[in-house]
């Protein structure tokens, strides 16, 4: 993420603060500025144009201190989800704070890399929604289908996304993680499957395989029979050795994970910001620049007796994943 200053105090913030701990002004994030910024008791914000923002209404509900465009109105991020739990379902919002912070830092990253985001309340075609949906209440199976990212708010408990991640023998399982795979399928739904290029079809499936291949009958032999022999070999997780379309959400996922980690790691000082000039290609920053990072916080987590930050090995086909999927971003395209 960014390293962020109270505009007032100078006091460094954090992505969630909507206060300053420093100087007791209060705060709200600016999408269009992407940025933390000062409101008013009433909350309001006035940008450099003279457009009047205003604190969302879910402070209270979520966490959420985007700007709005109307008062008493909720922010775009907000927007984004379609459904939540009931008011009567206290574990269900306990765990829909967690899952909506989450999806402010995914559409937050989103937008920082260029990729667009639109909601099905402006395309209810193609646009993009969450359903964030308690499995306290019934079962949930967490998917996206047709632009709908349905999530399970259990997976906000520490000790139930432990215990499965145990069962499903994973390295990594985190909320945000989530969040990264699903929207995952559906930015290869916009911007490979729906993208009337021919060219760029083809080399998707060139790289990830057939993606026309029976999925149920893919799930079902992932978990009958277990990963791919040797998947290590050609794919990012065992998950993403399951079908195509996993090993493209997989390799999205990390394409952010990477990305994100690498901006805060600049931001903190970890990172020379001349490090990440004159590389064409994405694969050339990973190596260069990602893996030493990585085994470096690997170590770091190690020094307090964690597991590591990143345990993950990326082999050779894996990089050439990675560097089409940063080729999607839209500067990028441009550039080509």
């Amino acid at each position: 993420m960014k390293a962020y200053r109270c505009r007032v105090c100078g006091n460094a913030l954090y992505f969630e603060n909507s206060v300053c701990v420093s100087c007791g002004t209060a705060l709200g994030y600016s999408r269009s500025e992407r940025d933390i910024v000062p409101v008013d008791a009433r909350g309001v914000y006035v940008d450099a144009e003279g457009w009047v923002w205003h604190v969302c209404r879910n402070l209270g509900l979520s966490g959420c201190a985007w700007l709005a465009p109307l008062e008493g109105g909720q922010c775009f991020a907000c927007d984004l989800t379609r459904t939540r739990p009931a008011d009567s379902d206290t574990t269900g919002l306990a765990n829909f704070l967690l899952a909506e912070r989450a999806k402010r830092h995914l559409t937050a990253e989103l937008d920082g890399l260029g990729f667009p985001v639109t909601g099905k309340g402006t395309d209810a075609a193609h646009g993009l929604a969450f359903d964030l949906l308690s499995s306290g209440v019934s079962p949930v199976t967490i998917a996206h289908a047709d632009g709908v990212v349905t999530i399970d708010l259990a997976e906000g408990d520490d000790a139930h996304r432990e215990r499965v991640r145990n069962e499903l023998a994973e390295p990594y399982r985190t909320m945000l993680g989530h969040f990264r795979h699903e929207v995952g399928h559906y930015f290869e739904w916009q911007l490979v499957t729906r993208s009337g290029d021919p060219e760029r079809q083809a080399r998707a499936r060139e790289l990830f395989g057939d993606e026309t291949t029976d999925y149920a009958a893919s799930v079902d032999r992932h978990y009958a029979e277990g990963p791919l022999t040797n998947w290590q070999r050609e794919f990012i997780s065992a998950y993403a050795s399951m079908h195509p379309y996993e090993d493209f959400a997989e390799t999205w996922a990390h394409y952010l994970h990477i990305c994100d980690t690498i901006e805060t790691a600049v931001e903190y000082g970890l990172v020379p910001a001349a490090e990440l000039v004159g590389r064409a290609r994405f694969r050339d920053l990973v190596t260069e620049v990602w893996v030493p990072l990585a085994a470096a916080l690997n170590l770091v987590n190690r020094s307090m007796g964690k597991d590591d930050l990143y345990p993950f090995v990326l082999a050779d086909p894996v990089l050439d994943k990675l560097d089409f999927v940063a080729s999607l971003r839209p500067s990028a395209t441009a550039a080509r």
